[in-house]
């Protein structure tokens, strides 16, 4: 499991290590914060679409489904 520090997360790249709909590149454009400014949740946008995700950060850790940078 990588380590990824939360607050860096904003317009960073990722790609999808199972495309669907050949959504494959997506950037964090957005990071939703509790009350103590801590990030929560983020938003991913798919590069080719434009389609929107929100998910927890924790997500992104998963070696499994996303790889960080574009491959």
């Amino acid at each position: 499991m990588r380590r990824l520090n939360p607050d860096k997360l904003l317009l960073s790249k990722w790609t999808a290590c199972a495309p669907q709909n050949r959504e494959k590149h997506f950037l964090v454009t957005e990071l939703f914060c509790n009350e103590d400014g801590s990030v929560q949740q983020l938003e991913l946008q798919a590069t080719l679409t434009k389609r929107s995700e929100r998910l927890d950060w924790q997500a992104l850790q998963d070696e499994q489904r996303w790889l960080m940078g574009w491959k």
